[in-house]
């Protein structure tokens, strides 16, 4: 079998590979490069030493079976036997869900969720989108620390089980998006640097000195991380990469890593016969992330649009600190404006930030389909200091007019795990760092910044604690008995409503008609013959519609058409869609 190493400032790389040890030679042709043979089977360990240094796991290692740490094992891609045939489904008309593999059942296993599945079938979500799955040390964790950025995790069953997860999955007509992390590498089991300028100090980001995109040697650094994209798509049959927090990638080059791997996953897409993606999580504000490439953009499919999620956790819960201080002052306003235009700030000064922030978007170039919507996510939940969702704090009433915007705007929607039966358990931040020192400082960074903001140290969960990993699974129980499983029918019938109803796939943003009522707190649009309208106030409100003939398509509380003046009188923490007759 074939070994290669990128390794250009070594003197010597030696390969260790099944017991036995072999120098590998320069390649003549690639600088930089080291190869070898050497007799492996799949599941054989394997590892090099730089320099006569420790034996360490390949860059490109595809199975860590004893931890970052530990020695690499080959793996046969071609090995498994794949069932489902699956034509491939792109982004347009998509429903998405965001699963955390270690949470999202007790066992925490990627064949537990497969298990799962049929769940997401039936509430009609269209893709799944896993968080990270690579590698990282201990059992349980977030996943955005990960290293060996072609493997996957052990605990949650390695490879194969990810490949079992997918061809289910595929099965059941859902699609799999994978969360990627190109911006950093967790600080625990990293050994990129010991191989080569995987990371550069001409650049710094908030995890330290910046992935290597545009120094000396950046072409293989692109390389790798393009090459490790590509084979999600390719060997596992992903259909979509999320990208995580692309507004770190630190690259002054005149072709920017974005617009190189969005290229080159069109080029697969084109190979494989069957649509691939790319979802950017991006804080630009700028829409030449998800403008085409032939349009001078860099050619990623689609973005999370958090100005919109900002606007609608000001509205709904009144929140005005951190981030959403720029949304809280006339919150619906702010909504209204992300629902016809897409972001909210298009130029406009921010004083989260101190400055102007974010750039107008065409309404007439840019499909509105390129922007994710959602009420919650991983981020927002389990980012504040007790992983409290909003099911913890808001009315069942809110929580139904959070998902009539989220699943009847004109943007693809997501949700996150749990939510659509409004779980009561929390999302907590928790980790597994096996080093000690890691572990405490984590532990006290993490108590120190919540503590900035009036919490109690004891308040805030020890993310060590196998306890607060507990907490943060879902409840099984809990959409069988009320009130969640109201909320799970609300869900299920508007994620049909929103299938079966043209004008709510239509993803023009310049059709989108929005009124709203700051005082009162209501809001109201049009989506061609179709009306939304919720009440986030504690009264009942009267709301203009305009139109006298209307049928009720779906109504979290019983409401009756609008008057012979076109007004809706809409219950208190209510909504309602109609269309119009």
């Amino acid at each position: 079998m074939q070994f290669e190493v990128w390794a250009p400032q070594a003197g010597r790389v030696t390969l260790h590979c099944g017991g036995a040890t072999s120098a590998l030679v320069r390649d003549p042709v690639r600088a930089g490069w080291w190869t070898g043979e050497a007799e492996a089977d799949d599941s054989t360990r394997y590892g090099f030493a730089v320099d006569d240094g420790p034996v360490l796991p390949d860059p490109r290692s595809c199975r860590q079976p004893d931890g970052p740490d530990g020695p690499s094992a080959v793996v046969d891609q071609g090995r498994y036997a794949w069932r489902a045939e699956w034509p491939g489904r792109g982004l347009t008309g998509a429903v998405l869900y965001e699963l955390h593999v270690g949470t999202y059942t007790r066992e925490g296993t990627l064949d537990a969720a497969a298990e799962r599945l049929g769940h997401l079938v039936e509430l009609g979500v269209t893709h799944v989108e896993l968080m990270p799955l690579c590698p990282f040390p201990g059992r349980h964790g977030w996943g955005y620390e990960g290293v060996s950025l072609w493997a996957v995790h052990e605990p949650y069953g390695g490879p194969e089980a990810l490949k079992r997860f997918v061809d289910r999955a595929h099965a059941l007509g859902l699609g799999v998006v994978l969360d990627v992390v190109h911006n950093h590498l967790g600080p625990s089991g990293n050994h990129l640097p010991a191989f080569g300028p995987y990371f550069t100090e001409t650049h710094h980001t908030p995890w330290g000195a910046a992935v290597n995109l545009d120094a000396p040697g950046s072409d293989e650094v692109r390389a790798y991380l393009i090459g490790s994209a590509l084979a999600w798509l390719r060997d596992y049959r992903i259909d979509g990469l999320r990208l995580d927090a692309v507004h770190a990638l630190r690259d002054t080059r005149a072709i920017h890593f974005l617009e190189e791997l969005s290229s080159a996953v069109d080029a697969l897409a084109a190979e494989v016969g069957r649509p691939l993606f790319l979802i950017a999580e991006s804080d630009l504000g700028d829409p030449r992330v998800i403008t085409p490439r032939a349009e001078h953009g860099l050619g990623v499919h689609a973005q999370w649009n958090d100005d919109f999620h900002h606007a609608l956790h000001t509205a709904l819960t009144g929140e005005s600190q951190g981030y959403y201080e720029d949304f809280a002052r006339a919150p619906l306003a702010a909504l209204a404006k992300t629902l016809t235009g897409g972001f909210f700030h298009d130029g406009t000064y921010s004083s989260f930030r101190g400055r102007r922030h974010g750039r107008p978007l065409d309404r007439t170039r840019v499909s509105a389909h390129r922007l994710l919507g959602y009420a919650q996510t991983h981020d927002q939940v389990g980012n504040r200091a007790q992983g409290d969702r909003l099911s913890a704090s808001l009315s069942p009433g809110l929580l139904a007019c959070a998902t009539a915007l989220v699943l009847t705007a004109p943007f693809t929607p997501m949700l996150f795990m749990g939510e659509e039966w409004a779980a009561g358990t929390p999302w907590q931040f928790f980790t597994d760092h096996t080093d000690p020192e890691l572990a405490d400082a984590v532990r006290r960074g993490r108590r120190r910044e919540f503590a900035a903001h009036g919490w109690a140290e004891e308040d805030v969960p020890d993310p060590q604690d196998p306890a607060t990993r507990d907490r943060s699974c879902l409840d099984w129980s809990e959409p069988e008995r009320e009130p969640h499983a109201r909320v799970l029918a609300w869900y299920r019938e508007l994620i049909a409503l929103r299938r079966t109803h043209p004008d709510l796939a239509d993803p023009d943003l310049e059709d989108v008609k929005v009124a709203h009522d700051e005082d009162a707190r209501w809001l109201a649009y049009r989506r061609g013959d179709v009306r939304v309208a919720v009440n986030l106030g504690k009264e009942p409100a009267r709301i203009p519609l305009g139109i006298t003939s209307a049928r009720v398509l779906a109504a979290w509380e019983p409401v009756p058409p609008p008057d012979a003046d076109g007004v809706l009188s809409l219950a208190a923490e209510s909504c309602v869609v109609l269309t119009q007759e």
